[in-house]
């Protein structure tokens, strides 16, 4: 370890793990150089990693690392992490691991909420920026992880869907939609499971619908046997496949599969494509139906009823698969109808 002037600036050097390590007191005083290699010296002696390491890292290598994380681990929630990264990239690229700390992401916070965002996706930011500091530090690419509170979200939605008005939406939707609605309207499973059901994971001779593990956002498997409704909904699907030649995986198939299917011309080749314009037709139905309804609210709904018809709740739990307690009781949410029960019976 030496210090040596380079102009009118000291300059010290040290050692990391072999490595020489050359760093500017950014000084014209002797005694500043060597204050600042006896605070190197110490940090090495306790095991640290020199400062000067981290000043030197960016925020693009933090991110790099949790998208490897992501697709490493193949989590299904690497498109929304993506969505996030976007935002987090036009504030802090360009600057290193120690300039952002508690107060920059404050400023940031402040940033976000000025250009309209909603305190629910600044969370989502909040927790991708909290994720690849956690990975720094443990690959040593970070000392700690800054302090990164979230805000305070007032904007649950509570939407659910009275019979009635699941009726009118089903009605409006196109014909092959219905199953997919119907099947959400009763079990509450989430719209990617659903569209993404495959024949392979459909038990034909008891009629019960299976998701292994991996497979759902909770990476835990869950299994439902079908209704009546459902059982009927399920034969009309596999008629259309049999009818095809067999040239879809997937229980519900795209436009253009059925396009295909009701003009009786023939299918070339199969068809692996998965539904890419239900938000459209969704909705144009929501229109037609007079309601303003998420494909989620099926979700709540679900739930709801499952409560209201006396299902033990870890049984409902099981089937929508949610998997904390405190989500499932987000979602069984109050009615009016349920209040209006509730006076009369204490009349």
């Amino acid at each position: 370890m030496c210090i040596r002037d380079r102009g009118k600036i000291w300059w010290i050097k040290y050692y990391h793990r072999g490595n020489a390590l050359r760093e500017s007191s950014k000084s014209e005083s002797k005694m500043v150089a060597r204050s600042l290699l006896a605070l190197r010296e110490g940090e090495i002696a306790e095991g640290k990693v020199p400062g000067l390491v981290f000043e030197r890292v960016k925020y693009k290598e933090l991110r790099d690392l949790i998208i490897t994380d992501y697709t490493i681990n193949r989590k299904k929630s690497l498109d929304r992490v993506k969505v996030s990264l976007a935002h987090l990239d036009k504030h802090f690229t360009g600057w290193n691991v120690l300039e952002i700390t508690a107060d920059e992401i404050n400023q940031y916070k402040i940033k976000r909420l000025d250009e309209g965002a909603a305190p629910a996706s600044i969370n989502r930011e909040l927790s991708c920026l909290k994720r690849m500091f956690s990975l720094a530090v443990t690959s040593g690419k970070a000392p700690s992880v800054p302090t990164i509170k979230q805000l305070q979200e007032r904007n649950t939605r509570k939407g659910f869907f009275e019979h009635g008005q699941f009726l009118a939406l089903r009605d409006a939707l196109p014909h092959y939609l219905k199953g997919i609605v119907t099947f959400a309207y009763k079990t509450g499973w989430r719209r990617e499971e659903i569209l993404g059901l495959q024949w392979s994971q459909v038990d034909q001779e008891n009629w019960v619908v299976r998701l292994d593990p991996g497979e759902t956002k909770s990476e835990e498997g869950r299994s439902y046997p079908l209704d009546e409704e459902l059982i009927e909904i399920f034969k009309e699907q596999w008629k259309i496949r049999k009818a095809t030649g067999r040239l879809t995986p997937y229980v519900f198939p795209n436009k253009r599969f059925y396009r295909k299917y009701e003009s009786r011309k023939p299918l070339k080749k199969v068809d692996t494509g998965k539904m890419n314009n239900f938000n459209k037709a969704w909705k144009a139905a929501c229109e037609e139906a007079g309601i303003d309804k998420l494909f989620h609210d099926l979700r709540r709904t679900a739930v709801r009823n499952m409560v209201r018809a006396g299902i033990p709740e870890r049984v409902a739990m099981q089937i929508s698969g949610h998997k904390t307690r405190s989500v499932f009781d987000r979602y069984d949410i109050v009615s009016d109808r349920d209040l209006k029960e509730a006076s009369a019976k204490l009349e």
